[in-house]
């Protein structure tokens, strides 16, 4: 009926648009909730750490389903990407301005982004962050936040990684 702009989903009904791109609808609900920095120069900073997780991101997203011949490389890649290029980025950005969250010392949706990566890694590779106390300690307090916390619990809405019936389900529809 016309509602999917780009005839792709999702689709999120929110204050009376019917919004689709999921960064669109992300920085939406992030500047409408107070979690998309207090300036320009905060936004820009979210932005890019934003960026560089859904790289990261992109390669667990699509591990499922890689090929079983390379499987084990594409883990091999997602640990050397994440313990060189991407974990080491946040470990710093911690550590140099020592306050608890990302940018502005104020929960905001980088935050949110990389707590989803280091548990969406940790599933793949448990000891990932064994080099890397500032982001244990971040996971830790992120983890502890209520919502979060609520979130992480067996039975939430959070959703299991992809089983073999989903992974087997979307091949078919791409090869279509």
């Amino acid at each position: 009926d016309g509602v999917l702009m780009f005839q792709q989903v999702p689709l999120v009904e929110i204050d009376g648009m019917k919004m689709v791109q999921t960064r669109a609808i992300l920085r939406y609900i992030a500047g409408k909730y107070n979690l998309y920095g207090k300036d320009l120069k905060e936004r820009a900073l979210i932005d890019m750490y934003v960026e560089g997780i859904t790289d990261l991101m992109q390669m667990i997203l699509m591990f499922p389903f890689s090929a079983p011949e390379v499987k084990e490389k594409n883990i091999d890649s997602i640990k050397e990407k994440a313990t060189n290029r991407y974990f080491p980025v946040f470990e710093k950005a911690l550590k140099q301005h020592g306050q608890d969250f990302l940018v502005g010392n104020k929960f905001s949706w980088a935050d949110v982004q990389l707590i989803e990566a280091i548990l969406a890694v940790e599933e793949k590779i448990p000891a990932v962050l064994s080099g890397f106390p500032q982001l244990q300690a971040f996971k830790t307090r992120m983890s502890n936040m209520p919502t979060i916390k609520k979130f992480l619990q067996p039975g939430s809405p959070r959703k299991p990684p992809p089983d073999e019936r989903y992974i087997e389900t979307v091949l078919k529809i791409f090869k279509k």
